[in-house]
């Protein structure tokens, strides 16, 4: 797993053909994968909120050990829901290609473009509103990069037709990271005394 992920961060058309000649199932994605980076995002929010807390007004907020723990639990779940999500988007994307791929590798796809994203979760460990906007921009730019380079190399799209893929695919995993940003600051909301605070984080 380890060397996949500095794999596709230094050389992704290099490491996407070396994920490919492993023939992986989705069973093993989530084995070896997935259900490990997603609980860096979990561990890292279940730190932040406990220990540092949401920054807000120039006041800490945190959130009660009990209620991270489950909220957590929720967040997880949410995460790997996500990523079979997205795969099956793609493929119904690729519906219309004489090369379209098989669910299962759309799914396997998926969730090693979600890489970037489970990395950026460590912006967790200090829950503020502007740093996690930024971290998660970068995040996303670099998955857009994997989901651009890994149509031709791992799903066998050619570069002209996975352009229009890829921008869909983007555009609708934007709403996607939006709609877990705001599921997650609503979320760890809830643990605070003051309800009033998980609203103002939007402002």
């Amino acid at each position: 797993m380890i060397n996949h992920i500095w794999g596709l961060l230094a050389n992704p058309g290099r490491e996407w053909r070396n994920i490919d000649r492993e023939k992986e199932s989705i069973t093993n994605l989530y084995a070896r994968h997935v259900l490990l980076m997603a609980l860096i995002p979990v561990v890292s929010a279940f730190i932040g909120t406990t220990q540092i807390g949401w920054h807000l007004g120039g006041e800490a907020y945190k959130v009660a050990v009990p209620t991270a723990a489950a909220l957590g639990i929720v967040f997880y779940i949410l995460m790997l829901i996500g990523v079979a999500i997205m795969g099956n988007v793609i493929h119904w994307m690729s519906d219309s290609f004489a090369s379209r791929p098989s669910r299962s590798r759309c799914i396997i796809f998926a969730g090693y473009v979600a890489t970037p994203l489970f990395i950026a979760g460590l912006a967790l460990l200090y829950p503020k509103a502007w740093l996690l906007l930024m971290v998660g921009i970068v995040a996303l730019a670099y998955s857009a990069r994997l989901l651009y380079v890994g149509m031709p190399a791992f799903l066998r799209i050619p570069v002209n037709e996975g352009l229009t893929i890829s921008g869909g695919t983007l555009a609708i995993g934007v709403l996607v990271l939006e709609l877990l940003l705001a599921l997650t600051v609503a979320l760890w909301g809830l643990g605070f005394n003051d309800y009033a605070v998980s609203w103002s984080l939007f402002r």
